[in-house]
């Protein structure tokens, strides 16, 4: 048998439970199954670790599923089915609950509803719906196309998102105009004691709102709200809790409330690292907890450092990171973390002297974040670009197509382009 045969085996049983839970349809899940074996047998080689061969494989089954309710959304399939036999039903915005769907229906008007339920609940063809109808069939097309938009403009009406709208108040709807500066000053030291890529200070008492704003439209995407609630001990070390509520949450941040993410954290400040110990949210009506020891369903997502020892608190220029305007040159080692200059930002009127701080695919291969830290340590903008080729097989384009005006830098010669940027209630 081959490596890859071998490491197949020996998580088949985990990425099969997956796909089948995530696909109320066993025909689709066997169809999706064969695409992730094909693929994660096509991109073997690109995988660095195999020891994280199952987190890997099991990325590329989830970015499956999901495109696949991607596809579905398109034509609102709405299975009978699917409906009263499963408690969530997918939508173009993830799972949601199944009256939504029957409160939409009920209040299409007759023929909305006559159509809807002759084509995608009953099932008959577009013919069978002429015969039966007596109408012409260019006549049924036209019916399903107005009933399906009118359903779509119906099934995702404002007042879904009024509880999320009121909170997200709180940090602007798009993102304040910046600029940031080279200075011809040394950088500076710094203590940074934030959760990494999460923005909090893991500290009793401490709370923070952030938000993430698409590019290039500057528009707000996704709003976090985030506190510690307390003390907390996971296999004997012990850290704090934090609450984590996610609106209008990002795809790969969704739960079983696609509106409103709830996560719960445990992580740990020292004098010289901050880290993950512990996450957990709902999923598929069940709590799914994970801590440092679960290996490949913990560290790929929230680990950091040789043996999940956390991002290093303590901050200065190593050169490890050379930076020269756009262009970045990174040394060949792991973790690549490190101060590569000294910059002014000026964002939303006021102006802050910072570091910026580059990760290089430290927390996914082919993603490049700056975070622009003040004295106190705290984040001022944190920004994420993409390499050309980052998940191409999801978007079935380079970035520099997807957004071709956005801001691009070079990473040992390859190509990035800005996504998204983050800011924080810290600099209001």
């Amino acid at each position: 048998m081959t490596e890859f045969e071998i490491l197949l085996n020996e998580c088949k049983n985990a990425v099969e439970r997956f796909v089948r839970f995530k696909l109320l349809s066993k025909p689709d899940a066997e169809d999706i199954l064969q695409e992730t074996y094909l693929t994660a047998f096509q991109k073997f080689d690109t995988l660095a670790d195999k020891s994280h061969f199952k987190a890997w494989i099991i990325s590329i089954a989830r970015n499956k599923c999901n495109d696949y309710y991607r596809r579905k959304a398109k034509s609102v399939d709405v299975s009978i089915d699917e409906l009263t036999e499963q408690p969530l039903t997918a939508s173009r915005y993830g799972y949601v609950e199944q009256h939504d769907v029957y409160d939409t229906l009920e209040s299409l008007s007759e023929n909305d509803k006559q159509i809807i339920d002759l084509f995608y609940i009953q099932g008959y063809t577009q013919s069978e719906i002429a015969q039966r109808l007596d109408i012409p069939i260019g006549t049924v097309k036209s019916r399903l196309y107005t009933a399906r938009n009118n359903f779509k403009r119906l099934y995702l009406p404002d007042t879904i998102y009024r509880k999320v709208d009121e909170n997200m108040k709180k940090l602007p709807e798009f993102m304040p105009e910046y600029t940031i500066t080279k200075l011809d000053k040394e950088p500076f030291s710094v203590k940074w004691e934030e959760l990494m890529g999460w923005f909090i200070v893991p500290k009793l008492g401490e709370k923070l709102n952030w938000a993430i704003y698409d590019f290039p439209k500057r528009n707000r995407t996704e709003y976090d709200e985030m506190q510690v609630i307390g003390k907390a001990e996971i296999h004997g070390i012990e850290g704090v809790e934090i609450t984590a509520k996610q609106y209008a949450p990002m795809d790969c941040n969704k739960t079983d409330n696609d509106k409103i993410a709830e996560r719960t954290f445990i992580a740990q400040l020292t004098d010289t690292h901050c880290r993950f110990l512990a996450e957990s949210h709902i999923s598929g009506g069940v709590k799914k907890c994970y801590t440092f020891l679960d290996g490949d369903d913990f560290i790929p997502n929230w680990g950091f450092g040789e043996n999940n020892c956390g991002n290093e608190v303590n901050l200065f220029a190593k050169g490890d990171i050379i930076r020269n305007g756009s262009e970045i040159t990174v040394a060949d080692k792991p973790f690549l973390l490190d101060v590569v200059g000294r910059y002014e930002v000026k964002i939303g009127g006021k102006v802050y002297d910072t570091i910026c701080v580059m990760d290089i695919e430290t927390y996914d291969g082919g993603v490049v974040s700056e975070q622009y830290l003040d004295k106190n340590g705290r984040t001022i903008l944190w920004r994420r670009f993409n390499r050309n080729d980052w998940a191409k097989e999801r978007y079935k384009k380079n970035w520099t197509e997807i957004l071709p005006k956005n801001e691009r830098i070079t990473v040992n010669g390859e190509v990035y382009v800005h996504w998204y940027d983050c800011i924080t209630d810290y600099i209001l």
